[in-house]
């Protein structure tokens, strides 16, 4: 099927006159609804705008699909409209859109339908589309363009045999029509332009296609899941899997390819169970909530490195050096303080509140959070206070999503830039002055001064802990967790469990170069040229450079390195080591609080632990 059969000269209007999304939908399901494509006008409106708090169909580049698979629509079409002025729709790049292509999909749309459907949306890719749209004088000259790129192709089914380094990629989105296509074909783009090889499987309506094998999945450097909906994971078990929305690969290919040659994203690990079990279970809540701390966790550590360092940096004109009272005072000491503690570590709690909440409630919930970890700051609740901001700011303004979802249709504009904005902050508020603040920021305090206050053998115990939870997972749930206490008590002031879980987190990678360096009967030749790799990612403090021997040899890696780890950890306790600056590795070793050559003897006797341990457990392999 031509795409000229479902867009036609009676559904396109080129002189769009609103200035507001729901003005401009409104415009658009009029065209359709005078064209006879509708059932129920009302219905398809509704169906649209539920599609759009999903997610905004506005992909940036000034197009906009907004979209929905509905009984209330009569014959499937689609809809053209233009506006030169531009419209407000949201965009993913902030933009106005001008191009608009509203598609109307009925519940039981043919493959045929949603072919041409899919077609559209990758046509609109091309730069030269957009340009002739903009500049088309008549309706017949914009059916003209469209026909003109219009080519019905017979989609290939491609296999990664014979490749030695690729990708593979699942798209998917709620209707399964456009984006999932476009994300698609952007990312097989970008990918053909950096030489890179990929597979992409697309869920869409008409079912999954170019379904990736399980050979392919196990011999690819990582995954990619840019999924707006359910998608089956379990199958991902093991490996580096990035997930991301679905307006990501179509936004954002060069930066996901880019991690994903790197494999810059965490170890999946399934459930075991079936998807749809999964996603009602495990993922459903765990995993989420694990998510949305990330989320926070990620956009907050540029801060917290900066900050840390910067502060690090002033200690080094002297301890009081930024104060301008005392004999050692320096300006610059002064300024690096200024810059790192006084507005890069303070927003600290407010980023990690502001996108946790965003992860939860899309853009919605980051003022709210954002509020919210504001106040956890100046009331005292600190660390543990912005992530109760975060989780409050995200599940209220869901639940206020929720309760408004009745208004008017004439009144949907207002309550992304007005109701939720407004009622968010307040609650969020109000919640956190009267209920969270002096509870948490009395905990705060106390663990604080627990910490502070203990002694060697507690500090030994603690500093063991600490690197058996940054050695067991390497890069996983346990590991986040310890990484996460050690930054948060960064803002609270404490600062010797940071440096115990760099030292545990630098142990397993360079406890593997080790081994291959020494043992090398009981590691293969490609092991050993692998494990010189680790020298680097140890003395990087990238933990998850140990993850391939690891997987491959468990029973014996982990205990090893965990004891390594833990080592490592005990003894920067027991030296009372401190650190600010929460990565960095080998290059932030000397602004140290205390000994750094004491720091570097911790890190190398628990990689030399770690390593002997391997040594003697492991097996000799033969040639």
């Amino acid at each position: 099927m031509r795409i000229t059969e479902l867009l036609t000269k009676e559904t396109i209007n080129l002189s769009l006159t609103n200035t507001t999304k729901t003005g401009a939908i409104e415009e658009l399901v009029t065209v359709l609804d005078n064209a006879g494509k509708l059932n129920d006008r009302s219905e398809y409106k509704k169906a649209i705008i539920k599609r759009e708090e999903q997610s905004t169909t506005g992909i940036g580049e000034g197009i906009a699909i907004p979209h929905a698979k509905t009984n209330a629509v009569k014959h499937a079409a689609i809809a053209f409209g233009r506006s030169k002025s531009g419209v407000n729709y949201e965009s993913l790049d902030g933009q106005p859109s001008h191009l608009f292509f509203m598609i109307a999909a009925t519940e039981g749309a043919n493959n045929t339908h949603l072919e041409a459907l899919s077609r559209l949306s990758t046509i609109l890719l091309k730069d030269e589309v957009r340009k002739q749209l903009l500049e088309a004088n008549s309706a017949d000259e914009v059916l003209t363009i469209i026909n003109s790129y219009d080519q019905e192709e017979k989609e290939e089914e491609q296999s990664m045999a014979g490749k030695k380094q690729f990708i593979v990629a699942v798209t998917a989105c709620p209707t399964g029509i456009a984006h999932t296509y476009m994300s698609a074909d952007s990312l097989k783009a970008k990918a053909a332009e950096m030489g890179v090889d990929i597979k992409v499987e697309t869920n869409g309506s008409g079912g999954a296609k170019n379904v990736l094998t399980a050979e392919e999945i196990e011999n690819a450097v990582a995954v990619i899941v840019a999924a707006d909906t359910k998608v089956e994971m379990n199958r991902f078990n093991g490996k580096h899997v990035i997930e991301t929305a679905v307006a990501d690969g179509i936004r954002k290919p060069k930066e996901l390819i880019e991690r994903a040659l790197k494999q810059d994203a965490p170890i999946y690990s399934g459930s075991g169970k079936s998807n749809q079990e999964s996603e009602q279970t495990g993922r459903g809540v765990g995993s989420q909530i694990y998510k949305h701390l990330m989320n926070g966790v990620s956009n907050m550590l540029p801060f917290v490195v900066g900050g840390g360092i910067l502060i690090a940096i002033s200690f080094m004109f002297g301890i009081n050096s930024a104060n301008p009272d005392d004999p050692t005072y320096h300006p610059i000491a002064e300024a690096l303080m200024t810059i790192g503690g006084g507005n890069a570590f303070a927003l600290m709690v407010p980023i990690l509140a502001g996108f946790i909440a965003m992860s939860i409630a899309d853009r919605p919930g980051f003022a709210a959070g954002m509020v919210g970890g504001m106040l956890a700051t100046s009331g005292g609740a600190g660390f543990l206070g912005g992530l109760v901001a975060g989780f409050l700011a995200g599940y209220l303004v869901v639940g206020l999503k929720k309760v408004l979802s009745g208004m008017p249709a004439s009144l949907e504009g207002i309550k992304t830039i007005l109701l939720y904005p407004l009622l968010g902050i307040a609650l969020t508020g109000f919640i956190m002055l009267f209920v969270v603040n002096k509870p948490v920021g009395a905990l705060n305090t106390a663990i604080s001064e627990w910490l502070s206050g203990l002694g060697t053998g507690n500090a030994v115990l603690l500093g063991i802990i600490l690197g058996l939870m940054m050695s067991f997972d390497m890069g996983g749930p346990v590991n986040k967790a310890a990484y996460v206490f050690g930054t948060g008590l960064l803002a609270n002031g404490v600062y010797e469990p940071m440096a115990a879980i760099m030292a545990a987190g630098m142990v397993p990678p360079l406890a593997i170069a080790i081994a291959t360096t020494l043992f090398k009967k009981k590691f293969s030749k490609q092991d050993q040229e692998a494990g010189k790799v680790n020298y680097i990612m140890g003395l990087s403090f990238i933990t998850e450079g140990a993850i391939p021997f690891a997987a491959a040899d468990p029973l014996r890696v982990i205990p090893s390195v965990m004891a390594g780890s833990a080592v490592a950890g005990a003894l920067s306790m027991m030296f009372s080591i401190g650190l600010r600056a929460p990565h960095g590795g080998l290059f932030v070793i000397p602004l140290v609080d205390g000994s750094w050559l004491m720091y570097i003897l911790a890190v190398v006797i628990g990689s030399i632990v770690a390593a002997l341990l391997m040594g003697f457990l492991k097996k000799p392999v033969s040639n």
